[in-house]
């Protein structure tokens, strides 16, 4: 099984013929259009077996899967009254394992923006989160630890590692976090500012079946977005 995630940069229904090169099973999408309100026939074909959500029709967070794959919703966000994180897309894949779209947002939030987003909603959802691929644009990275933080993207990675979830990329790599040698982001497109922010975490069980993880090349991708797509193909029957 193939899962690509990617932040298209928004347009996606005129990307996606780029990114279904790649091939992949599963897509998590970060910026990209709800296939629901477009009026792009194409994209609504290519998009017909997804999942979406997002406060704005024109960039949100999807699941595209393959039309043999059997993606369902499920409800974990419901925890959250009075200040909703973003965003968030768990399903399940073909009842055999959990899959959580992430896309963390600044939310307004004056002291859980971006990776405090997933330590909120890891806090709330550790009873869901045992089984689970975990996949997205974290727009986080060790590198910017803020010492009087009380939480930080090491706490993250921490907490997951604990659930027996780990990085794809690092464990595949066998390189630290905050010192990857290929990076996810050039920032605005700019090839001087380069940062490694988009991770897939997959439980143990599936880490050992990662059979080749890539990440797209710079030079054939930034024409497009200035995200790289994460490719990793597991061994799964």
């Amino acid at each position: 099984m193939r899962i690509v995630t990617w932040n298209c940069n928004g347009a996606l229904r005129k990307k996606f013929d780029k990114i279904q090169t790649l091939n992949a099973d599963i897509y998590i999408i970060q910026e990209c259009e709800n296939p629901e309100e477009t009026k792009q026939q194409n994209y609504k074909d290519w998009s017909s077996n997804h999942l979406w959500i997002g406060d704005n029709k024109n960039k949100g967070l999807g699941i595209f899967a393959k039309k043999s794959i059997r993606i369902l919703p499920l409800d974990w966000t419901d925890k959250f009254k009075d200040h909703r994180v973003k965003y968030f897309l768990p399903c399940k894949v073909n009842n055999d394992f959990d899959l959580l779209g992430v896309w963390t947002h600044k939310n307004k939030s004056p002291n859980f923006g971006y990776i405090g987003q997933l330590w909120k909603y890891l806090q709330v959802n550790k009873s869901e989160i045992n089984h689970t691929i975990i996949a997205g644009d974290l727009n986080s990275n060790v590198i910017w630890y803020e010492w009087d933080r009380w939480w930080n993207h090491s706490d993250v990675v921490k907490e997951l590692g604990e659930l027996g979830i780990k990085s794809a990329y690092h464990e595949f790599k066998q390189e630290e976090q905050g010192k990857e040698s290929i990076s996810t982001l050039c920032f605005r497109k700019d090839k001087n500012k380069r940062y490694h922010i988009d991770y897939l975490f997959a439980p143990n069980e599936y880490v050992q079946k990662l059979d080749n993880l890539v990440i797209g090349e710079i030079d054939n991708w930034l024409e497009f977005s200035d995200h790289m797509p994460l490719i990793c193909d597991f061994k799964i029957d």
